[in-house]
């Protein structure tokens, strides 16, 4: 299969071809850029209280409590007939509007990775 061709990068005036989105040169732009995503994602959207609750020990407690109610397996596979380990517990209701049901088990659901972006995505019900 032939490489894919090189493009001029991406800032403006540089000529210079590259394989990526900026030269050599100028990959502290693409740097600098991120960095400003994350800082302005991190004061404004990111909710403060829920990184910590999701790093604490009543988190842990829940998470392992629900994965062991469902036996480790994805809920969403098992209502189709397949066995899938799961990666994650999922909030039907999320902790961002339902505080009080952070740590309630009937609100905690084991997922696979897959199951979850489709939840996320809107293509299967949480």
């Amino acid at each position: 299969m032939p490489a894919k061709p090189k493009r001029p990068c991406n800032k403006t005036g540089c000529r210079t071809l590259t394989s990526s989105r900026y030269c050599d040169e100028h990959v502290h732009i693409a740097v600098q850029q991120r960095k400003q995503r994350h800082k302005q994602y991190d004061t404004l959207k990111r909710d403060k209280q829920a990184a910590a609750f999701y790093h604490g020990v009543e988190w842990q407690a829940a998470r392992q409590a629900a994965l062991m109610r469902d036996h480790g397996l994805c809920q969403h596979c098992k209502l189709e007939r397949c066995i899938t380990v799961a990666d994650m517990v999922h909030h039907r209701f999320p902790v961002r509007s339902h505080w009080h049901l952070r740590l309630v088990l009937s609100n905690l659901v084991s997922l696979c990775n897959s199951c979850h972006a489709k939840i996320d995505h809107g293509k299967i019900g949480g």
